[in-house]
């Protein structure tokens, strides 16, 4: 498992995170709530770590909603101040 994945759990888990616009707006025409992609990252299988990724590195996570339907959300670390950033989901028949 990627350390990046592992601390931006951590910080989620923490509740040392914050929800951008763009994610905000994908998860309410999505129909996920908030809290489905915050607890699913615990459990979450990850995809891919773009430590490059700019503008902060990220990482791509299979999550999964109680009615099993699985979604992709995208996760970046906010290292100056500390905090994870949800920055989308999606569907992976999108």
């Amino acid at each position: 498992m990627g350390q990046l994945f592992q601390t931006i759990q951590r910080l989620v888990a923490a509740d040392r995170y914050v929800i951008g616009q763009h994610a905000a707006e994908r998860l309410e025409e999505r129909g996920i709530m908030e809290w489905q992609a915050v607890a699913g990252l615990e459990d979450g299988e990850l995809l891919l770590e773009r430590q490059d990724a700019q503008p902060n590195p990220a990482v791509e996570v299979r999550e999964e909603l109680p009615d099993g339907t699985e979604f992709k959300s995208v996760w970046s670390l906010l290292r100056q101040s500390g905090v994870a950033k949800l920055v989308t989901v999606h569907f992976f028949d999108d």
